[in-house]
């Protein structure tokens, strides 16, 4: 289970925020049961994405030896 204010990886892409599988987010809250997820996106300057409502299927713990890949959302 992912735990508040841990990282977690998106699974599937979410067209209509721009958002695609591998994103970064924060946990920000763990719905009963860890059935589903509040998740914060955030660009590096700090500034709030989006936060999304995920079922527990769209987002996974970040694994050992990945890397973060910087895109710029501007063109998403």
């Amino acid at each position: 289970m992912i735990k508040e204010h841990e990282n977690a990886v998106l699974t599937v892409d979410l067209p209509s925020t721009g958002l695609v599988a591998g994103d970064v987010g924060v946990v920000v809250h763990v719905y009963k049961h860890a059935k589903a997820y509040e998740v914060e996106f955030i660009a590096l300057d700090g500034n709030t994405l989006s936060v999304e409502t995920l079922d527990a299927d769209k987002i996974r713990p970040i694994r050992d030896r990945e890397m973060p890949h910087v895109r710029d959302m501007a063109a998403a």
